[in-house]
């Protein structure tokens, strides 16, 4: 007998609404205003040229389809990505070597870094065309939505329970097969809630990434970060409330006709032997498993897929000694390490010599100091942060009704751009005269706290029911409950969120200790002021030795922290 909560009624008898007609206006209309943002994506453009921001209402919607579209080709590449990265990092040790450091540095590096060194690139890749500078935005957004992606399918991926590993080798699935059977599926829900948390996260580069400085020219497209950023300049707070009323728009817009969707179709990929019996759902899934049209076209994917598994299958069985697993030459490995070893020397040589002729010891000296007060910020903010987000968001993860009451009001406050809160924070700070070293630096958390609540609720969402059904038997109260179940089951979740809160912290920590309103301009003492000093009055070489010194505090809290509690993790879920 079918299950009614997963299947509606209609489905259960057999009838699927014939709406197909109904659809295909909505469907062109959509693509028309996807061309339409396309083609004026594609449009002639040279340097020199001033593209006209409006900051009439009027054009608000224009600008949310141009900022949207941005942010979901970012999405797509993000994606790619970090099913890239967490395959090549998760199965071989050779690759995680290189790329988990690789990562390390590439989030610690800041959004603008990326956006200086490519947009000459990109506008030399397409001349004559708006395209470079709008794949130069395109790609600053990717910079702020791949890297949680990644590390939230690479923890996904070493953590796969070891039962279904064992099921996977007992019928010989080959590498592409347990991708897309096993590894991507069981990843696949707190993948989601990472894809929520990086167009919520991209909210806050907007303005960054829509305005861009190259060849001594400010150029801004049309989107609502380059909106902001007038209204901003202006000094308009109407127009500042028009733009955060378009984000909200907007955000509620694709909860409902993407996020929502993707994560009621995601609840099958829960690992667990009794069904849930509180499933999220979405009106718009409804809708599209009863229409006729998009149930034909909908199955085309999986058909190729399925195809592709025929082509990558083995060609042996589990009895074959093909099938035994071989060890690896160990003098591979010695010479891969050999190899990483004179690329660490090579690399540390460099920085030495690099200290001695451009800045001096004393100088470095005093940067590492800096990055000490700033790494003492980052790791109390992120302990009050997990203080406060970890009972929230396991409270709001095993309660998926309140989930979906939830999510578009934690995205809205995750996407809301936190350097709007910065000129309170300016005149409050001078109107009680605080201490900036002290009350500046909650700002550096403002942006970043919310990828600990998305993590924690999509672990706390993965709970199988059987484990709260043992719970609730064996009468587990207060601290006991927590330190016995709903820590040890949402604590991969929670270092994946930590790990990228952190990174995005001291990322943060550029604009949050170094904070101008107006003829005021507020300071605290930390490695982030020190770069945004410097860059304000353009030392390259000391910008480059605070993001470097920066790559090391970012690597070194990342080995010696968050990678032991991923090894902790691992272990207890392999035990």
């Amino acid at each position: 007998m079918q299950d009614k909560r997963f299947f509606p009624q209609q489905v259960l008898d057999g009838r699927t609404n014939r709406w197909d007609w109904a659809l295909l206006p909505l469907v062109l209309a959509l693509l028309s205003l996807l061309a339409l943002a396309g083609s004026q994506m594609a449009q002639p453009f040279h340097l020199g040229e001033v593209l006209p921001i409006s900051l009439d209402p009027a054009v608000l919607p224009y600008y949310l389809l141009r900022t949207t579209l941005r942010m979901f080709l970012a999405l797509g590449a993000s994606v790619l990505f970090a099913c890239a990265f967490a395959a090549l990092a998760a199965k071989y040790k050779a690759a995680e070597r290189v790329l988990v450091p690789l990562l390390d540095i590439l989030q610690s590096i800041p959004i603008l870094g990326f956006l200086s060194i490519t947009v000459t690139g990109f506008i030399a890749i397409f001349p004559g065309s708006l395209l470079g500078v709008e794949c130069a935005a395109i790609f600053a957004i990717f910079t702020s939505q791949a890297w949680n992606m990644a590390f939230s399918l690479y923890q996904s991926m070493r953590t796969v329970p070891a039962e279904l590993q064992e099921a996977a080798s007992i019928f010989q699935l080959s590498g592409w097969q347990r991708f897309w059977r096993l590894e991507l599926p069981f990843a696949m829900p707190g993948l989601l809630w990472n894809m929520m948390m990086s167009m919520s996260g991209g909210w806050f580069f907007v303005v960054a990434s829509e305005a861009i400085s190259v060849a001594n020219q400010d150029i801004k497209l049309p989107g609502v970060g380059s909106y902001i950023a007038m209204a901003i300049a202006a000094r308009d707070l109407a127009a500042i409330g028009y733009a955060i009323l378009a984000m909200l728009i907007g955000i509620l817009l694709y909860d409902q006709l993407f996020f929502r969707p993707l994560l009621a179709w995601a609840d099958k990929f829960r690992f667990e032997e009794s069904g849930n019996e509180q499933v999220p759902n979405s009106w718009l899934l409804t809708w599209l498993r009863r229409t006729a049209l998009l149930q034909r076209v909908g199955v085309l994917p999986g058909r190729l897929l399925v195809a592709s598994f025929r082509w990558t299958r083995r060609r042996f069985d589990g009895t074959s000694i093909r099938a035994r697993p071989q060890p690896g030459n160990p003098l591979w490995a010695r010479a891969w390490d050999a190899v990483l070893a004179a690329a660490v020397l090579f690399a540390l040589w460099h920085l030495l010599r690099f200290i001695h002729t451009e800045v001096g010891w004393a100088e470095a000296a005093h940067v590492f100091k800096l990055g000490a007060y700033t790494l003492l910020r980052v790791l109390l903010l992120i302990a009050l942060a997990s203080l406060i987000w970890v009972p929230i968001g396991v409270w709001i993860g095993l309660n998926p009704r309140i989930a979906g009451r939830v999510q578009a009001l934690a995205q809205f406050l995750a996407a809301f751009p936190a350097n709007l809160m910065f000129p309170v924070a300016v005149m409050l700070i001078v109107h009680w005269k605080l201490n900036p070293d002290i009350w500046l630096s909650p700002l550096m958390v403002l942006g970043t706290q919310w990828y600990i609540l998305f993590n924690v609720i999509a672990g706390a969402s993965l709970i199988p029911s059987e484990l709260r059904f043992a719970a609730q038997n064996l009468g587990l109260r207060g601290w006991l409950k927590w330190r016995r179940y709903l820590l040890p089951a949402i604590f991969p979740s929670y270092v994946t969120g930590a790990i990228t809160a952190s990174g995005g912290s001291w990322n943060a920590s550029i604009v949050a200790e170094y904070v101008s309103w107006g003829d005021t301009t507020l300071q605290a003492q930390g490695l982030g002021s020190y770069i945004a000093h410097m860059t304000s009055i353009g030392d390259f070489p000391r910008i480059a030795l605070g993001i470097g010194v920066m790559c090391v505090f970012v690597m070194a809290l990342n080995h010696w922290v968050w990678r032991r509690l991923y090894v902790v993790a691992e272990q207890r879920l392999h035990s």
